[in-house]
C-alpha cells in the first residue's frame, strides 16, 4: 500500500461553528450563541438580498424556510436587536426574563428540508450585523411605500 497517496492534495473539510448541527436540524435557545432577526416571506428574502449586496455577497447567517410563514432568520449577536426600533413585521427572537426564544439552525449538507441556508456561516464566526439588517429593512419599507 502506497501510504504517500494518502497526504496528497486532501483538503480538510471547512470547520462549520459548533452551533451547526452536524445532520438535519435543531432548535437553538436564543440569547446563548446569537439571538435573531424573523421576517416573514418575500420581504424577509429580498432584505437578505439587500444585505447581502451591501456586505459583497457576505451578510453573515441567514437561514430560510420554505413552507408555513416561509420565514428568513437573520442570526445576530447577543443583545444588539434590544433598544433599536424595527419596521413592522419584524420578529425578534431573543431570551429575557420569563421568556425563550427558540431559533431553527440547518445542518451545512444534507436533508434539512424546510430549512436551508440562504447565506451560509463563515468559519470566521461572524453573525448579522444588526446595524445594516436594520438600514435594509428600513429600505425596503421606504422602497415599498409602507
Amino acid at each position: 500500500m502506497d501510504t504517500e497517496s494518502h497526504d496528497l492534495n486532501i483538503a480538510d473539510p471547512p470547520l462549520a461553528p459548533d452551533w451547526i448541527p452536524l445532520t438535519g436540524l435543531q432548535l437553538r435557545r436564543a440569547g446563548v450563541q446569537f439571538d435573531a432577526v424573523r421576517v416573514d416571506g418575500v420581504p424577509g428574502r429580498h432584505a437578505a438580498d439587500v444585505l447581502a449586496r451591501m456586505t459583497g455577497g457576505d451578510p453573515g447567517p441567514v437561514v430560510e424556510e420554505a413552507n408555513g410563514r416561509r420565514a428568513v432568520y437573520f442570526l445576530v449577536s447577543v443583545g444588539s436587536t434590544s433598544h433599536r426600533a424595527w419596521p413592522d413585521g419584524v420578529t425578534r427572537l431573543v431570551a429575557g426574563r420569563d421568556h425563550v426564544s427558540y431559533i431553527p439552525v440547518p445542518a451545512l449538507n444534507g436533508l434539512t428540508w424546510p430549512l436551508s441556508w440562504r447565506y451560509r456561516p463563515g468559519v470566521d464566526g461572524r453573525f448579522v450585523h444588526t446595524l445594516l439588517l436594520r438600514s435594509a429593512l428600513e429600505a425596503l419599507e421606504w422602497a415599498s411605500g409602507a
